[in-house]
């Protein structure tokens, strides 16, 4: 009788780059539980990676300018520029966080180590679908991720070329976002399409993960979330108009690169009005996503009650989001003080909404 044996599933295979008098024994103990780990000194990094990596993860002294410079010359080669990296911080009080968000940290993980938290993050940061834990949700995840992903391509590679960006483009991904957030976390979300490098498409995914939960926390009936999924995706359209050169400048923008800037919600609008097809809440939350209730906001002005609740709630989302996320020229805000802020922003938003918006937000790390 011939007995088949089923293979064991591939693991993860994680680098581990660690500059400890220990080689990061504590961590190591942790990482092997997903995956198999080869320690190295950040000296030993290679110019490549031999075969396919999952990840890498990097414990050193990020106070040190030598140790950082030493990792940024390594990570900067083209071979890594798709790599996952999660970086080791010296404490909770996250000293060295700047320095890992400026050397490209998909995450952050702290000492003293909590090894439940550990691994969690380790699974969002370095996904493998031949986990036994990456069923039903991972595929989930990974399915509505690219969904959302295709429609950033129409928006902001197709649209500038000619062509049209449909409504039905937009809801042929709806199901697939709106499955993977249920299925999988609003936290999963956020690690894996924060590993995208580009900043725009980045901006929009993280904005559409916060209002999908942010509506399936509310009990939205379904078509409800759907029509929020579909403004989450399309509200910054009209960046597709904003020359690159100011989309991802490093810096701070000038007046007139401002002044730029400040367009796209028309350009958005205008463009979409042209296609013929879009619903109208939609066109409402392009325009007007900038727009606060004291009237200081852009590009009309709008205040009080000429702000519709679908506005209202998007702007909250497209704020916490660009609060959160990494930036090239600042560390990102931590959920907690970035809800402190839109807080302290007072009359410009809906602070009765915004509360409501609380366990999403602090939830979401």
């Amino acid at each position: 009788m011939t007995v088949s044996v089923k293979p064991s599933p591939a693991r993860r295979r994680l680098l581990l780059a660690s500059d400890r008098s220990d080689h990061s024994s504590e961590l190591v103990a942790i990482l092997k539980k997903v995956g198999d780990v080869e320690t190295i000194s950040t000296s030993e990094i290679p110019e490549k990676p031999a075969g396919e990596l999952s990840g890498i993860i990097v414990d050193i002294n990020l106070r040190s300018a030598e140790s950082v410079q030493r990792v940024r010359n390594k990570l900067r080669a083209k071979a890594y520029e798709a790599v996952p990296r999660l970086f080791v911080l010296a404490d909770a009080l996250h000293h060295g966080s700047m320095q890992a968000w400026a050397l490209g940290a998909t995450d952050t993980i702290a000492r003293p180590f909590d090894a439940r938290g550990v691994l969690q993050r380790i699974r969002a940061a370095f996904p493998n679908p031949h986990d036994e834990d990456f069923s039903a949700s991972g595929k989930a995840l990974t399915r509505g991720v690219e969904a959302a992903h295709a429609v950033m391509v129409k928006i902001f590679e197709k649209l500038p070329a000619g062509v049209p960006l449909t409504f039905n483009d937009v809801m042929q991904a709806e199901s697939a976002i709106l499955k993977a957030i249920r299925r999988s976390s609003l936290r999963e979300w956020l690690a894996t399409v924060g590993r995208h490098h580009n900043h725009s498409y980045r901006h929009c995914l993280f904005v559409t993960g916060f209002a999908v939960a942010f509506a399936q926390h509310l009990g939205m009936r379904d078509e409800d979330q759907r029509r929020l999924t579909r403004a989450a995706l399309v509200h910054d359209v009209g960046k597709a108009f904003i020359p690159v050169a100011i989309l991802d400048k490093p810096g701070k923008l000038t007046d007139d690169e401002t002044t730029e800037m400040r367009k796209h919600p028309r350009f958005g609008f205008e463009a979409l009005v042209a296609q013929g097809s879009f619903p109208r809440e939609m066109l409402d939350v392009v325009l007007h996503h900038h727009e606060f209730l004291d009237g200081s906001g852009y590009p009309d002005g709008l205040q009080g009650d000429q702000i519709s609740d679908i506005v209202r709630l998007m702007t909250i989302v497209d704020i916490h989001a660009a609060l959160v996320e990494r930036r090239s020229y600042r560390m990102p805000f931590t959920h907690a003080k970035a809800f402190e802020i839109m807080e302290q922003m007072g009359d410009k938003l809906d602070q009765q909404l915004l509360q409501v918006f609380r366990p999403v937000a602090l939830g979401s790390y």
